[in-house]
C-alpha cells in the first residue's frame, strides 16, 4: 500500500463508515467497497466486522491500521523532506496543542515566528495531552505544546513557561479573597475538573493525592473555559492555571501546596529528523522562552 492506498484505508478505518469515507475521499461508495474487498482478498482476512450498513475494525483491522497509519505519517514526512530540500525557505510545521493554549500561547508563538519567517505554513490540531503526545510519537505531529511534561520515553522537551495552579471559586464564595489555602482544607468540596487524559486532570489528581484527599467530582469537562464557567455558575470549585485577570464571576485563590504549578513546554520525537521549518520554529520557541525569563 502506497500513497493514495494508505489514504483511503486509513480514512475508512478512522470513520468506520463507507459513505462518510467515500464523501471525504471524493469516491463512489461502490468503488471504495471494491478497493476494500481487493485488499481483504490479498491479505486473506476480513479487516472489518459488518453490522448492516455499519462497519467496525476487528482485531486484524486494528493491527493493520496501526501499521498503515505509521506508514502514512512516514510518507508525509518524506514528501515534506523533499519539499524542504527544494525550497528551504518554505515549509510546514504540524503543531498540536492543548485546547487551553488556543486563545493565547499558540497564536502568540506562531504570530511572532511568522513575522520573521512568513513563508512557513502551519497545520494545527487541538486535543488532550495524551492524544497529542501520541501524535508526536507516531509521527503525525512534528511538535506539540503540552503541560505537564509527559512521562513517555522517546520525547524531546523544552520548557517555555511555568504557571501557578490556583483554586477557582465563585466570586461570592466564602473563600473568595482568602490569601491562600491548602487542599487539605477542601476535603468536603465538590470539584469541577478536566476529563482523564488531559494535562490539568493529571495535575489535579497528583495534587489531591499528595494532599491525601479523595475529591468529590461534580463535573468533568474537556475545556478549561467550561470548567471556569461552571465554577462561575456556583456548581463547584476547581483548580486552574493562573490567568490575569480572573474570568468574570470567578475568584482565584493561591494554593499553599508544594508543586502547585504547571510547566508548559514543547515536545518532539527524539528519534525523528526535523525539517528545516520545524527546527527553526523549535529554536524560536526556545529563544522566546529565554526572553521571557530575562524580563
Amino acid at each position: 500500500m502506497l500513497g493514495s492506498d494508505l489514504e483511503w484505508f486509513t480514512t475508512l478505518a478512522e470513520t468506520e463508515n463507507v459513505s462518510a469515507a467515500a464523501d471525504r475521499l471524493h469516491l463512489a461508495q461502490p468503488t471504495l467497497s471494491r478497493m476494500l474487498a481487493r485488499l481483504e482478498h490479498r491479505l486473506g482476512v476480513a479487516l472489518f466486522d459488518r453490522h448492516g450498513k455499519r462497519i467496525r475494525l476487528n482485531d486484524y483491522g486494528r493491527l493493520y491500521y496501526e501499521h498503515a497509519r505509521r506508514a502514512r505519517a512516514e510518507l508525509h514526512a518524506g514528501e515534506q523532506a523533499v519539499a524542504d530540500r527544494l525550497n528551504p525557505a518554505k515549509g510546514v510545521v504540524r503543531l498540536s496543542f492543548l485546547h487551553s493554549f488556543g486563545g493565547g500561547l499558540t497564536p502568540q508563538l506562531i504570530g511572532e515566528f511568522r513575522r520573521g519567517s512568513g513563508r512557513v505554513d502551519f497545520t494545527l490540531f487541538q486535543g488532550a495531552a495524551e492524544v497529542i503526545t501520541r501524535q508526536v510519537l507516531d509521527g503525525e505531529a512534528d511538535l506539540a505544546l503540552v503541560s505537564p511534561r509527559p512521562g513517555e520515553p522517546g520525547l524531546g522537551w523544552r520548557t517555555l513557561l511555568n504557571q501557578p495552579v490556583v483554586l477557582a471559586v465563585p466570586g461570592d464564595h466564602r473563600l473568595a479573597g482568602q490569601r491562600q489555602i491548602r487542599l487539605t482544607e477542601l476535603g468536603d468540596a465538590e470539584f469541577i475538573t478536566m476529563h482523564p487524559g488531559f494535562g490539568m486532570r493529571r495535575i489535579f489528581d497528583e495534587l489531591c493525592a499528595a494532599a491525601g484527599i479523595r475529591p468529590r467530582i461534580a463535573f468533568e469537562s474537556s475545556d478549561l473555559v467550561t470548567v471556569r464557567g461552571l465554577v462561575a455558575a456556583g456548581l463547584g470549585i476547581g483548580l486552574v492555571p493562573l490567568e490575569e485577570p480572573a474570568p468574570p464571576g470567578v475568584a482565584l485563590v493561591p494554593l499553599a501546596d508544594a508543586g502547585a504549578s504547571r510547566d508548559v513546554g514543547l515536545i518532539w520525537s527524539a528519534t525523528a529528523t526535523p525539517s528545516e521549518a520545524v527546527r527553526r520554529f523549535r529554536d524560536f520557541a526556545g529563544e522566546w522562552a529565554a526572553r521571557r525569563h530575562t524580563r
